[in-house]
């Protein structure tokens, strides 16, 4: 049987089993048995190359046609197949429907809205500010100037935009202590406000160190206030958050747009004290850096500083949900793992 013979014979076959086929998966194992890498058709079409010039021309084009004819018929068998199912298909309206997964809030964004809550019932806004932050507001107007050492320790994500001077200008915010100047020049005195948002650092991950993560910026200016008026409010949010007393410790810190500047901490509520990677294997964890605002910083508000005071803190919010619900990891929080994130 020649070349020609064979194509149309194979042809005849496929034809006469479309026909009687009613069923997807046999059409599919028809459509591997013919057309698959190592089908019946796709044989005989890859040995069409070893034949002579005059050969191969005629017996090409008969095959390629051949081939396009059982493509098109298969198409049209599979689509006859599947509006038929559909079409007898029947739908019980009175079963239960499927259950549809719902999404819900992220951890982060719960504690925030009960913080959000707290400082409310206390007087506060509730204010926002641009995660692409000017250096002007980033750094220079808290009192950080390009030359200040102090950068170093909030070293950031620079855009590629440069200013008249030919200067980077632009960077994604390092703390959401960027809004404090911004809030002064647009509300004036007395103040009170908080500024939740999102934070980003240049700086290598670990267990309680991210680049992207959390922050809640406070602020209170007003006449005569005090360190004490700073460390009163952070114990009724820390209770109120925890629903309990909580056991922190205040020691001396540094921070260029505070003076004096401290740092709270808190017991570690993984380890209760003991010690782990969360807390470094202190005991306590960073939670708020704070301290009187620096009267440079009011300068840049356009706020006298011999006839007003305040208090500005840096709440680690990303950490405070680590302590609230005893996780180990700040990573997993952006990590999309919906495992960790369904058990809030």
């Amino acid at each position: 049987m020649n070349m020609k013979d064979k194509l149309l014979q194979l042809k005849d076959q496929v034809l006469k089993q479309l026909v009687n086929t009613k069923d997807v998966s046999v059409l599919r194992n028809l459509e591997i048995k013919y057309l698959g890498r190592k089908g019946e058709l796709t044989k005989i079409l890859r040995s069409v190359v070893d034949m002579g010039d005059v050969e191969k021309k005629d017996i090409g084009k008969l095959a390629n046609n051949i081939k396009t004819e059982v493509i098109n018929k298969f198409a049209e068998v599979k689509n006859s197949i599947l509006t038929k199912t559909v079409n007898q298909s029947f739908v019980d309206v009175t079963l239960p429907g499927k259950i549809i997964d719902h999404g819900h809030l992220h951890p982060v964004t719960q504690v925030q809205n009960e913080l959000e809550d707290l400082f409310i019932s206390m007087g506060f806004m509730v204010l926002d500010g641009p995660e692409v932050e000017s250096d002007y507001y980033n750094f220079e107007a808290l009192n950080m100037p390009p030359y200040h050492p102090a950068r170093d320790m909030q070293d950031t994500f620079y855009l590629d935009h440069k200013n008249k001077e030919k200067k980077y200008d632009l960077v994604m915010r390092t703390h959401t202590s960027n809004v404090q100047v911004r809030a002064m020049q647009k509300y004036g005195v007395p103040l009170r406000c908080i500024v939740p948002g999102v934070v980003f650092r240049s700086e290598a991950t670990d267990a309680c160190h991210d680049h992207t993560f959390y922050q809640l910026e406070g602020l209170m200016i007003d006449k005569d206030i005090s360190i004490t008026n700073l460390i009163a409010v952070t114990k009724k949010v820390l209770n109120g958050i925890f629903k309990k007393e909580m056991e922190i410790r205040i020691r001396p810190g540094y921070f260029p747009f505070v003076e004096p500047a401290i740092e709270i901490d808190i017991k570690c509520t993984i380890c209760n004290g003991k010690k782990c990677s969360a807390c470094k294997n202190s005991g306590w964890l960073e939670l708020l850096p704070a301290g009187m605002v620096h009267p440079n910083v009011l300068k840049y508000g356009g706020i006298d500083s011999k006839k007003y005071s305040g208090f500005a803190f840096g709440l680690g919010l990303t950490r405070l949900v680590m302590m609230k619900y005893g996780i180990n990891d700040i990573r997993l929080f952006n990590s999309g793992d919906l495992r960790f994130l369904k058990q809030f």
